[in-house]
C-alpha cells in the first residue's frame, strides 16, 4: 500500500471517505451501508478504499460473504466518529449563530411522558417557535441516551437524574405517583395512603426497560417490599397496564400527568393518594454538556415550564427564575 505521505505532506482524508468508512464500521455490510448514506454501492467502496490509501493502513477484512475492521479499523473507527460529531457540532454552531429556533430540532421523548406533554410541547413551538422544525422520536431512555451520544438526538424529554457523563440536565417539574387501583379496593380514595402500603400489594409494572418500571421499584426497596413479593410484568404501556387493574389483577403507580388521560373513561377503577413526602419522579430535559444551541435549549426549557404549569405537578425554578 502506498505511503501517504506524496511531496512532503500528509494527505488527509476527506469527510466523505471518513463518513463512508463509519457507514461500514456500523453495518459490516456495504450495500446496507450505502443505503444509509444514500450512495451508491461501488462510489462507496471506492471511498473506503481511498481513505485507506490515503491513510497507508488496512481497515477492513474483505471476503465473499462478509466484512470486518481490523485492529486499525477499530481504532480508526472510533476516531471517525469523533471527527463527524464535531464537524455536526461545528454546523450546528454555525445555524445557531445565523438564527436561533430555526433548522430542525430532534426532540427524544420516553413513552410514559410522551402522550402526556406533547400536546404541551407542540402548542408551545407551533405558537412561539413557528420556524422550529421539531421531530419527535418516543423511545426508551437507553435508546434516547445512545441516539443524543451518537447526534442521532438533540435534546431530551425524560425523567432525572441520569447520572451519565456529559449530560446536562435542565429541570421542569417534579410529578407524585398515584396509586390506581380496582373499583372498591381498600385504599380507594384515600389520600393518606403511607408508603408502606406497597409492601404487601399485587403490584402491576411495565416491561423490563421502562424508567417508571424502575422507578417503582426503586420505591419498592426503600419500603422494605421483599424481592419475593408479587410483581407481574404484562405490560408495554400505560393504558395496557391500567386496564390490567381495571380487570383485577392488582394495583399500579402512575405519574400525575398520566393520571387523568389513563383513567377518566373507566368506571372500573378507582384512585389513592400518598401521604407526604409522596413518592415521585423529575422531568427534564437533557442535551449534551457544551451543545452548540445550549443557550437555545435553555431557553426552550424556560419557556416550557411556563406552558407547563396548568398541570397537578411542582414545577422546578433555576437560579435565574427565582430572582
Amino acid at each position: 500500500m502506498a505511503s501517504p505521505v506524496s511531496g512532503g505532506r500528509a494527505r488527509q482524508p476527506s469527510l466523505a471517505q471518513l463518513r463512508a468508512f463509519v457507514a461500514v464500521a456500523e453495518h459490516l455490510h456495504f450495500r446496507e451501508a450505502a443505503a444509509e448514506i444514500g450512495m451508491s454501492q461501488p462510489a462507496l467502496s471506492g471511498a473506503v478504499s481511498a481513505l485507506e490509501e490515503t491513510l497507508g493502513v488496512q481497515l477492513l477484512e474483505r471476503t465473499t460473504r462478509k466484512v470486518l475492521l481490523s485492529t486499525a479499523g477499530e481504532r480508526v473507527a472510533a476516531r471517525a466518529r469523533t471527527v463527524l460529531t464535531a464537524v455536526g457540532e461545528l454546523l450546528e454552531e454555525a445555524e445557531a449563530a445565523r438564527a436561533p429556533f430555526t433548522g430542525s430540532l430532534r426532540l427524544g421523548v420516553i413513552p410514559t411522558v410522551a402522550p402526556y406533554l406533547l400536546p404541551t410541547v407542540l402548542r408551545l413551538v407551533h405558537d412561539t417557535y413557528p420556524d422550529l422544525d421539531l421531530q419527535v422520536h418516543e423511545e426508551q431512555t437507553a435508546s434516547l441516551l445512545d441516539g443524543l451520544g451518537h447526534g442521532r438526538l438533540d435534546l431530551l424529554l425524560l425523567a432525572v437524574p441520569l447520572g451519565v457523563p456529559q449530560i446536562t440536565e435542565l429541570p421542569l417539574f417534579d410529578e407524585d405517583f398515584v396509586l390506581v387501583a380496582p373499583k372498591e379496593h381498600w385504599l380507594g380514595g384515600r389520600g393518606d395512603i403511607p408508603r408502606e402500603a406497597l409492601k404487601e400489594l399485587d403490584l402491576l409494572l411495565l416491561d423490563e426497560g421502562h424508567c417508571l418500571r424502575d422507578q417503582a421499584l426503586d420505591i419498592c426497596r426503600e419500603v422494605g417490599r421483599e424481592e419475593g413479593a408479587p410483581v407481574t410484568t404484562s405490560a408495554a404501556g400505560l393504558s395496557t397496564l391500567v386496564q390490567l387493574v381495571a380487570g383485577g389483577l392488582g394495583v399500579t403507580l402512575l405519574p400525575r400527568t398520566a393520571l387523568r388521560v389513563e383513567t377518566a373513561r373507566n368506571d372500573e377503577l378507582t384512585t389513592g393518594y400518598f401521604a407526604d413526602p409522596a413518592p415521585a419522579r423529575r422531568i427534564a430535559l437533557a442535551m449534551r454538556s457544551g451543545a452548540a444551541r445550549q443557550r437555545e435549549f435553555e431557553e426552550f426549557a424556560a419557556a416550557l415550564r411556563v406552558a407547563l404549569r396548568g398541570l397537578p405537578v411542582r414545577m422546578v425554578q433555576t437560579g435565574t427564575e427565582a430572582a
